[in-house]
């Protein structure tokens, strides 16, 4: 702005032309410091999701949404985004580094980041918290009704997806290989995401894909619509072995119809999703954010079925993760924790 002020005329800037300049120059930076202004009365707050194709992205869309609406802090609004991201394991990571707020995380992965195990072997993030449980998460080992796979045994030899890079089913599908007698270098290995991987099985290219969402996830939806699914089961001795080892996951059934041509009970596991933070965040924060969610559960369920099982009821279970103390707060006010 100095250097207009400076300025002499010439015949290519006329007084009013340069007039016009300054002016527009000093409405600019008006504009420049009540942005900034504004920016001081918010407080950001992200949220780590998943893919697209999956559960965790809708939910945490309408989660932000909600927070955005009704939440704020010391008279500043907080502004929550919900971001696309890897999955549980990339998750957990960037609230490791502090790099977001808040994310969804699987709980048998979220205990392994806390406790140093699996992924996280000799490397815990004992920086992590939990803001509370939010829905069962349900295994779905998804494939063509006409591939000839009818078993996690069948998978010898065929390619499988463990979903995109950094997901916590990478860890499933060689527990899974392992409790059937098989490792991963008995499989073709294919770490597509949940869209990508389901786009492949429709043309052919992979055989199957591990997908854990929230029924209905949307990739599988979409592959039911135009090709005939199969679900392969889950359960068995194998499966039971597996539990024992996987604290967090349980045996589920799920139900006929949850996609179309799905008409029989799939017997399978599932796992709780968790919304985790770290402990950088400020408690009146955390305590804001919790009470936005668990004060309008009502309203998640508008936008995906699984947002009407986050309760109260359940919003502790947070496997082996401290409540960040903020959420801790609300949940003591709720007369849910002590």
């Amino acid at each position: 702005m100095a250097d207009i002020l400076n300025e002499s005329p010439t015949h290519k800037d006329s007084p009013m032309k340069i007039t016009r300049r300054l002016v527009l120059t000093l409405v600019a930076s008006a504009a420049v410091l009540s942005g900034a202004a504004v920016a001081q009365q918010r407080v950001f707050f992200g949220i780590a999701t998943g893919g697209t194709g999956g559960t965790y992205y809708p939910l945490g869309g309408m989660l932000a949404q909600l927070i955005s609406n009704k939440a704020s802090v010391d008279g500043k609004k907080i502004t929550a985004t919900a971001e696309a991201a890897g999955a549980s394991v990339g998750n957990a990571k960037l609230l490791g580094t502090k790099d977001i707020e808040s994310a969804f995380v699987a709980a048998d992965i979220l205990d392994a980041a806390y406790n140093g195990k699996a992924q996280f072997a000799n490397a815990p993030l004992k920086n992590l918290r939990a803001l509370g449980a939010l829905y069962p998460e349900t295994v779905q080992l998804i494939t063509r009704a006409d591939s000839g796979i009818n078993s996690v045994k069948d998978l010898k030899g065929k390619s499988i997806s463990s979903g995109a890079p950094g997901s916590g089913q990478y860890q499933l599908v060689t527990d899974l290989l392992k409790v059937h007698g098989m490792a991963r270098t008995d499989v073709k290995e294919d770490s597509s995401s949940f869209t990508q991987a389901v786009d492949k099985i429709k043309d052919g290219n992979l055989h199957a894909t591990l997908i854990t969402g929230g029924v209905p996830v949307a990739a599988v939806t979409d592959f039911a619509q135009s090709h005939a699914l199969k679900i392969i089961p889950l359960s068995g001795p194998e499966v039971a072995t597996l539990l024992k080892e996987q604290p967090y996951y349980t045996q589920v059934q799920l139900p006929a119809n949850s996609y179309k041509g799905q008409t029989a009970v799939v017997p399978t596991l599932a796992v709780m999703a968790i919304w985790a933070t770290h402990d950088g965040v400020p408690e009146n924060v955390a305590y804001e954010v919790t009470k936005a969610l668990y004060e309008n559960t009502a309203i998640m369920g508008q936008v995906h079925v699984q947002g009407k099982n986050i309760t109260l009821n359940t919003a502790t279970a947070v496997a082996s993760v401290p409540l960040h103390p903020g959420a801790l707060r609300y949940f003591k006010e709720k007369g849910i924790a002590k």
